[in-house]
């Protein structure tokens, strides 16, 4: 008996090894990847421009793809207002949703040494884990609503935790109000580009400045509800 366990262990381990090293080099390599795809997000957004009805499809699998290979998620929101409006908003929380369970899924069960290395140290992080551990979901969702981690690192991040999996993407809601916000500049800036290019359609002044006082309002929303989460999870964390 003691025989069969001294030969399973070695392979069990070598088994471990091998996963957390095919790990590793993929999270590098789309670490690597998408420093160079960021440069491309511009042409990625008129490409989906021109795509018609499975514009919104290819955008949400881009972007969850994106989300995984650390390409910065803001450009592509603000595309997303840009070229799809206030719908925008339904599709980036849907591919913002994939991509970063399936980044906090890589962290979890492929690359656990490698992010945590990257995070050896970070006493932002520990004071979070410690949080995590009483309270997940809440502490899940406060952090998606406040900037204290960016975005990409904090899916990887999350995976070292002992949070579930269902309450970490339930907790992804907290990512709405900032969604809304970025998507709603998106096509704020948007609509004064095809103003200025005189590709606008005829529209009064009525029409853009209910535009700006949503903007405006929207801003002022999204920045106290951030200033509520942080003041929360600082409140947590001490």
């Amino acid at each position: 008996m003691a025989e069969g366990v001294s030969e399973v262990g070695p392979q069990s381990s070598r088994g471990s090894l091998t996963r957390v090293a095919i790990g590793i080099v993929a999270v590098v390599a789309l670490f690597i990847v998408g420093r160079q795809a960021g440069h491309y997000v511009p042409q990625f957004a008129e490409w989906v421009a021109s795509l018609g009805v499975w514009g919104p499809v290819v955008f949400i699998v881009g972007y969850a793809v994106a989300v995984v290979a650390f390409v910065p998620g803001s450009i592509l929101t603000l595309a997303a207002g840009a070229i799809f409006g206030l719908a925008g908003v339904v599709y980036v929380f849907i591919a913002a949703v994939i991509g970063s369970c399936a980044a906090f899924l890589v962290s979890r069960y492929l690359a656990r040494s490698w992010v945590e290395q990257r995070l050896a140290g970070n006493p932002k992080f520990a004071a979070v884990d410690r949080a995590v551990a009483r309270e997940g979901r809440k502490i899940i969702f406060l952090l998606r609503m406040s900037p204290l981690f960016p975005f990409n690192l904090l899916n990887y991040a999350l995976g070292l935790t002992k949070v579930s999996f269902i309450d970490y993407a339930v907790a992804g809601l907290g990512m709405l109000p900032g969604t809304l916000l970025y998507v709603y500049y998106g096509k704020l800036a948007g609509d004064v580009a095809a103003l200025a290019g005189g590709a606008a359609p005829e529209r009064g002044i009525e029409y853009y400045a209910v535009i700006v006082i949503g903007f405006v309002a929207t801003a002022v929303v999204a920045t106290i509800v951030a200033r509520m989460a942080r003041k929360a999870l600082s409140e947590v964390t001490e």
